[in-house]
């Protein structure tokens, strides 16, 4: 793209915590530097005020502008921005409010308002929540456009009637507004307009001043009118506007064509088909070679079946955005490359290794401490959905790669649900996957959310068969339908598969295997640590019984720490 079609802004951004002890506003611009990220997301200004009412206002807009802005560009592509934007401050939302419930004991609320300007091509789009604003200066005039969202309590007070992270589902306002070169965006935190006149703004903003020298004289300016709040003002000039038009632009993007079926020496936009891998009815793997960098990667392309099915198309687009937000050593990198694309694909990172069920088939009987850290590692991977507001819905040992250093990377987002984006949970689908239903929850399967202890269910299912080669509840399981097939059902001991597994071991996994939610782990902390340390609750029956059927190999190859507590445990109880 030449300089002469490039968006061309200036920006400058100012916050100061005015009088009071600390600042709870946030601000933030970014500014993409190659060209494709400019064109395609566009300009980020933001801005959030804390309410100061709430304990954790400072931490929840200081989340809510750094995620967006890490959020937003990694969406995929070929979403919109009014898309992009609403998914990805429904997200955030869900996590600020779970977080003040997770504190509702101790009065810690999670709240901000929220106001952001993206612009692309010639067009500003504004979400905003709350009372911060933003302003449209043009041609001399002030416009303000955003709403603030308040009520008013008595003549002298007003509260908020919206905010981030106050409710689970967020009312957002959304609107686009065409833009002229020449054209100033102010947003602001009430700090600042609540205490400068239209007239004082105007006046500020027609200096000739660069925007940053604008932003700071602005809020000193309300600091000298008194103000007695955080102040916070970012200012966008838009000095070049890219004047292609932006629904031919988004056209172009929302119309990719599916790529055909790929061979080896295959060129597109510059990935070179190396081999197929990987091939089903609703997807291919093939291993590319990026002629621009060389790198080796893995390409994911839609399969033909489904060219007309808008649902499978979206669903293929957000699983790129999905594994573009998790971010471990543990989950297989999504790939961003910042060039054009003129097929629907995805990439991601080629990791050499196999698949932990060939894996645990060549290793029948591992070193206990080795199969312990593959189930940690793969604990770890869940934790950073987790974080996220994610459950992967669909783990098994097809779905995660082990190198030959013993190192694990979950791939596949296919199934994932990503909590703040759905409307509703919709239950994983198993088209053409071979043993899934041994390994995903039976709530799940019934189109029931269990969440992330849906996923912990998985991860003790994988460390049974880790352990003994074999799965917990038999081949039945594959044939249950109802809640009453999965009630007939009965746990089988992993001391049965294996002679020297400990009691509290085999229980521990009993207990994350348990289909009421109740009787389950709540977190997969806590199932860890019963795995790695025995829990006395597990040998009140018959402690004597404990001591005679764990070899002393076993304690030896775990450690000698699990000796001394098992000795204790067998002198406490008997």
């Amino acid at each position: 793209m030449s300089d002469s079609c490039k968006l061309q802004v200036d920006t400058g951004q100012f916050t100061t915590k005015g009088v009071k002890p600390d600042n709870e506003d946030a601000v933030g611009v970014f500014i993409p530097q190659d060209d494709h990220n400019l064109a395609i997301k566009g300009i980020c200004a933001v801005v959030a005020d804390g309410v100061s009412t709430a304990e954790a206002g400072k931490e929840a807009s200081e989340t809510s502008v750094s995620q967006f802005i890490s959020d937003y560009y990694q969406t995929p592509d070929i979403w919109s921005v009014s898309h992009c934007g609403e998914k990805v401050i429904s997200a955030i939302n869900l996590k600020l409010y779970r977080l003040s419930h997770a504190f509702q004991t101790q009065s810690k609320g999670y709240l901000c308002t929220f106001s952001t300007v993206i612009i692309k091509s010639t067009t500003a789009h504004i979400f905003h929540v709350g009372d911060s604003r933003i302003y449209l200066f043009r041609a001399g005039q002030l416009t303000q456009l955003t709403h603030d969202h308040t009520v008013n309590l008595s003549d002298n007070h007003e509260t908020l009637a919206r905010a981030m992270g106050m409710d689970n589902r967020l009312n957002l306002d959304y609107r686009k507004v065409p833009l002229e070169e020449g054209d100033m965006l102010l947003c602001s935190s009430d700090g600042l307009h609540g205490f400068l006149s239209d007239e004082q703004i105007i006046e500020t903003l027609n200096r000739n001043e660069s925007a940053q020298e604008i932003s700071q004289c602005m809020c000193q300016q309300a600091l000298d009118n008194n103000s007695d709040d955080n102040i916070s003002a970012v200012i966008v000039k838009v000095k070049r506007l890219d004047m292609e038009s932006i629904d031919d632009f988004n056209s172009r993007l929302t119309r990719l064509p599916f790529p055909p079926a790929l061979s080896p020496g295959f060129k597109i936009d510059d990935f070179e088909i190396i081999e197929e891998f990987y091939a089903s009815a609703r997807s291919q793997l093939y291993k590319v070679k990026d002629l621009v960098s060389g790198k080796v990667m893995v390409m994911k392309t839609p399969s033909l079946n489904y060219q007309e099915d808008n649902h499978y198309i979206d669903r293929f687009v957000q699983e790129e955005w999905t594994g573009r937000r998790i971010h471990s050593p543990y989950v297989v990198e999504v790939l961003a490359i910042n060039r054009e694309k003129h097929f629907l694909y995805y990439l991601l990172e080629w990791v050499e290794g196999i698949t932990l069920k060939q894996w645990i088939k060549e290793n029948p009987q591992p070193d206990p401490t080795l199969a312990i850290n593959i189930v940690e590692q793969i604990a770890k991977g869940l934790s950073a959905f987790h974080s996220n507001d994610s459950t992967h819905q669909d783990l098994r040992p097809s779905n995660i790669l082990i190198d030959k250093n013993h190192k694990i990377k979950i791939v596949d987002f296919g199934s994932v649900f990503v909590a703040g984006v759905a409307e509703i949970f919709v239950p994983i689908r198993h088209e053409g996957a071979l043993g899934t239903a041994s390994y995903s929850d039976p709530l799940y399967l019934q189109g029931k959310n269990s969440g992330s202890q849906g996923d912990l269910y998985s991860l003790a299912t994988i460390s049974y068969e880790i352990f003994t080669g074999e799965l917990p509840y038999g081949d039945k399981i594959e044939e249950c339908v109802s809640t009453m097939d999965y009630d007939r059902l009965r746990f089988q001991s992993a001391c049965d598969h294996n002679a020297i597994i400990p009691i509290w071991f085999d229980r521990a996994l009993e207990k994350g295997l348990k289909f009421d939610l109740l009787e389950r782990y709540q977190n997969i902390d806590s199932f860890l640590a019963d795995l790695k340390y025995p829990n006395a609750n597990f040998l009140r029956d018959d402690p004597k019984k404990e001591f005679t059927k764990s070899p002393l190999l076993f304690w030896q190859m775990m450690s000698g720490f699990w000796v001394v507590m098992l000795l204790l445990m067998v002198v406490l109880f008997s």
